[in-house]
Order: C-alpha cells, then structure tokens, then sequence
C-alpha cells in the first residue's frame, strides 16, 4: 500500500511536484506570503450569468487598482469539482478583517457608483459559503518559502474530521512532512484551521502551482514516499484516515489575476499578470444594469471588498 494512497485519496495533493534536491530559497517577501488568516468565499454563480459577472469583477477589479481600498483578492476558478468561483481574501487578523468591513463601507458611501456595481455582481451570485480560517504553522512544510505572487494553480484539500480528532489529523501532516523532508521533497504547502463556517472540525491544505506540469512525477514521488516511512506509518494513516476523517474533497483552481485586486508591492514582479490593462486605454467602462440589484446587509464578515 502506497503511502498517500493510505492516507486518503484526495491528500495525493500533498505530493504533486517532482522531487527535487533541496535548494537554497530565496527571501520571503512579507507581501506575497500566506495571510495569518484567510476568509474564503465559495460561490456558485446563477446560469447564463457567468461571463456577465465575469466581465464585471474584471472592470470592477481595474477600477480598484487606481484607489487605496481597504482590502485585497485573488480570484481563483474551479477547474474540477463544481464550476465555482472562489475569493481568496487575506487578513493579517480577524481585527484586520473588522476594520477592512468599517472602512468597506465608508469607501463604497464615498464611491456609490463603485457600490452599484458590486451589487449587480452580487445579483449574480446563486449561492455562496464563507470560511474564515487561521493558518497553522506547525502543519506547514516549506511554508515560508510560497510566494502567491508566483502562483497561477492552486490545490486545495478540505479535511473534515470527526469531533475531537484534530489531533489524529495533526498526526498525520507532521507523518507526511517527515516523509517529504527525509526524500528532500521541494513542493510546500500551507495548512489552515478554519474557525468559522463549518459544522465540524476542518482543516484546508493549500499547493500553489506555478505550473500544472508540476503534477506530472506524482507516481515516483507517492513510492519514494512510502519507501521514506515505512510499513508503520502506513499503518497509522491508514488508520487514521479511516477513523478520524468524516468526508475529504481535493479540486483544482486556476487563478484569475484580471478579476483579482493585489497591492502594488504583490504585483510588482510581474504586474502585467496581476494587474492587466481590460481596455486599450487602461480605463475600464461600465454602465449601471437598468434592474435594480439586490442588496446586501453588513451584519457579519463577508468577502470580497466588504459586501
């Protein structure tokens, strides 16, 4: 039995680059890092809406890039699973998060037309799920090495456990980054706990990609990995898989950088990728919809510029 293989399907996340001898890393850049916490927005959109919403969000997102707005996202688009947008929205804390709903609402009372238009992108929303989650240093592996700035696939791994086994789950990730570490693995990933939103105990793995060809050497990379642990440690996660998890789901993501609003110290190594010119004039333009959108309350953190 391969070693992921025991350890749930859905975890081969875990072990989608080619092994690589270890390298020396460049400097962290503290802007392109991996937020403290993170609030995302699960959203399907309503049928035959899709390329509507997504020309607004794009005209939306350049509009954003000529002010100094409260907050910033990346926009990520489901490529297995449901076809649903995701918003991947960084905070530095759950303080940083309230202050940016205050100033959210104080941008859109100065900039109504800019309101407008989000609530025709909401109108267009058939529904959506909001996680806030807090990362999780010590479940990492290489972590401080990602640079999202340099990524345009995502990997995600939901993990829902049953109750009380967030320490069986712990396990097993420290069991995978002594197997990664031990064969000198060079893909990182990052581990969040979210902490509002679900129902159960849930964590999300993210693998940024720069490249789908980084899935190519997953076969050589699950026997090397299993050679590294050992029949034991197979055991347990098999073990634990079996116990502890109450439902996994993996999908890929492709990043969207012209619906996505970065700072300009994010985008500054390539920013014709993030942040890309929508008309040959640099000037987005947008019509107000004659239907009047729906609106949105401001009673609990949402995603998203605020609303």
């Amino acid at each position: 039995m391969k070693l992921l293989k025991a350890f749930g399907p859905t975890f081969l996340l875990l072990a989608v680059a080619p092994i690589l001898l270890a390298q020396d890393q460049k400097a962290a850049n503290p802007y392109t890092a991996s937020p403290n916490v993170l609030l995302l927005a699960h959203q399907e959109i309503l049928p035959g809406k899709t390329s509507a919403r997504q020309k607004l969000e794009a005209t939306k997102s350049r509009l954003c890039d000529r002010f100094d707005v409260p907050s910033h996202w990346i926009r990520l688009q489901a490529l297995t699973g449901s076809s649903e947008a995701l918003l991947f929205n960084p905070f530095e804390s759950f303080e940083d998060m309230e202050q940016s709903q205050v100033n959210w609402r104080q941008f859109y009372a100065a900039h109504p037309d800019l309101l407008r238009m989000q609530e025709e992108i909401d109108a267009q929303v058939g529904s959506e799920r909001t996680i806030a989650a807090v990362r999780r240093d010590d479940l990492g592996y290489l972590a401080e090495s990602i640079d999202l700035a340099e990524t345009r696939f995502m990997r995600v791994l939901e993990v829902r456990l049953f109750s009380a086994h967030e320490t069986d789950f712990e396990e097993a990730i420290k069991i995978l980054i002594d197997a990664n570490t031990k064969i000198k693995a060079d893909m990182p990933w990052v581990v969040y706990q979210v902490d509002l939103g679900t129902s159960s105990p849930t964590f999300l793995i993210f693998v940024p990609m720069s490249a789908l060809a980084q899935n190519d050497d997953l076969l050589s990379l699950n026997d090397s990995l299993s050679e590294a642990e050992g029949e034991q440690s197979i055991d347990r996660l098999k073990q634990i898989a079996r116990e502890s998890y109450a439902s996994t789901e993996s999908n890929l993501y492709a990043i969207r950088p012209e619906m996505s609003h970065v700072s300009k110290e994010f985008a500054a190594g390539d920013p014709d990728y993030w942040r890309p010119r929508t008309e040959t004039n640099g000037e987005p333009e947008w019509k107000p919809s004659e239907k009047p959108a729906k609106k949105r309350t401001y009673d609990k953190p949402t995603s998203q510029n605020g609303v």
